[in-house]
């Protein structure tokens, strides 16, 4: 009997770069405006040769101009793409047809600077309502064109390229071996504001070597983004420019969906790790996020009435502003779970900081209040809400409220 397929999670990342077949680049265009020439602000990810690629996008009514052109990529296609091209400082979005043209014309150049004939999927990420620079838009795609290169600098660059108000590049990478030959899944993502699903103020590029159709990868990216993506939260603002891409080369010259049940299950956990590892760098990164929370709800007679109740919680201004301030105000928990009006009995209601019972069924547990303080404390800490009604559960990851996240954004 053979062993199982274990995937690992690397400790340092590359970004899109380890998997073969694609090549990058990330160049300073000053999108902004500011005169900054140093700052990096557009990437493109090119695929050796034109490749299946599926997206998952925002549900936003206001859609920018580049998530409507992917989805007519994708759609139009036969879902095979050259690759991608994104630009930071300036989303593109309620630009009107201008906008559409804009990313239009973004898409053309890109495939005349790269010399690929396939489509490029286009996307932006920045100030909302604003038009594009086109004349700096354009300058940036031909040197970013001419830049391409399989080299970790060029894909490290890119990573930095589609960053906003983020403080650190956010870049993961999974990996299996198969009969000898290396499966890679790596990704790139920004996001630090407008962080709730679905799917948040978020960018995210998934790249594969393994072999697969567009149809295959959407099912596989749908699942992943909704256990991870989709399950974030920092302010509670949903964004107008929501991408998550997945572009497969095929170079490994392995197909997950032609062996045993496995190696498809080992893909399929490949591309959740590194999901959920970008995700978990956004909600760690938001905008002035001091603490990052794991909320889990539990004991609920449906998956929707617990994950009513982690949003309840995790987006309540009182509760964020108590974490903050390292104040274990349970009463603000059970006062949120409460409005989430899915039918809590407050007799069989317990509370958990970490491990420490704060309320077992309905009973406040005082004695241990030198430990709550010292939970919530911490820069990274655990809520458990166990309704004690059923067996379904969600984990959301969320984030305090500083003063300083109201200061930041009072003005762009």
């Amino acid at each position: 009997m053979s062993e199982p397929v274990k995937v690992n999670l690397l400790k340092s990342s590359k970004a899109v770069a380890v998997c073969t077949g694609f090549k990058s680049s990330g160049v300073a265009a000053d999108i902004r405006e500011t005169g900054d020439s140093e700052r990096l602000d557009l990437a493109m990810v090119a695929a050796d040769t034109p490749c299946p690629a599926a997206g998952v996008f925002t549900r936003n009514d206001i859609c920018a101009a580049p998530v409507r052109l992917c989805k007519e990529i994708l759609l139009k296609s036969g879902k095979k793409v050259a690759g991608f091209v994104v630009n930071s400082g300036n989303a593109n979005a309620a630009t009107g047809a201008q906008g559409v043209r804009a990313a239009k014309q973004m898409g053309t150049v890109a495939q005349l600077s790269s010399g690929l004939e396939s489509p490029f999927l286009v996307c932006s990420t920045g100030r909302i309502g604003r038009q594009l620079p086109m004349e700096k838009i354009e300058a940036g795609i031909e040197k970013a064109g001419r830049s391409l290169s399989a080299e970790v600098q060029a894909s490290l660059d890119a990573a930095d390229a589609i960053l906003t108000s983020d403080t650190r590049r956010k870049v993961a990478t999974a990996r299996f071996e198969y009969e000898g030959k290396t499966v890679t899944v790596s990704g790139m993502a920004k996001g630090a504001g407008m962080i709730e699903p679905n799917m948040a103020t978020m960018l995210a590029f998934l790249t594969t070597d393994a072999i697969a159709n567009a149809d295959q990868l959407k099912n596989v990216l749908t699942i992943a983004v909704n256990k991870t993506f989709n399950r974030i939260s920092i302010d509670g603002d949903m964004s107008t420019n929501d991408t998550v891409l997945l572009l497969a080369s095929g170079a490994s010259k392995v197909d997950p969906w032609d062996g045993p049940a496995d190696l498809l299950f080992a893909f399929k956990e490949a591309v959740f790790m590194v999901c959920d590892q970008l995700a978990e760098m956004i909600v760690g990164d938001g905008e002035k996020v001091t603490k990052l929370v794991e909320l889990v709800v539990k004991g609920c007679l449906r998956v929707s009435d617990a994950e009513k109740v982690a949003r309840a919680v995790g987006n309540s201004l009182l509760v964020k502003s108590s974490w903050f301030g390292s104040d274990p105000n349970w009463g603000r928990l059970a006062d949120a779970a409460g409005y989430a009006r899915i039918g809590l009995q407050e007799e069989n209601f317990d509370i958990h900081y970490d491990d420490a019972p704060a309320l077992i069924k309905g009973v406040p547990q005082d004695e241990n209040l030198k430990q709550w303080k010292e939970i919530v404390s911490k820069k990274r800490f655990r809520i458990t809400l166990n309704l004690n009604q059923g067996n379904c559960d969600f984990r959301l990851l969320t984030s305090d409220l500083s003063e300083a996240y109201v200061n930041f954004n009072k003005s762009e």
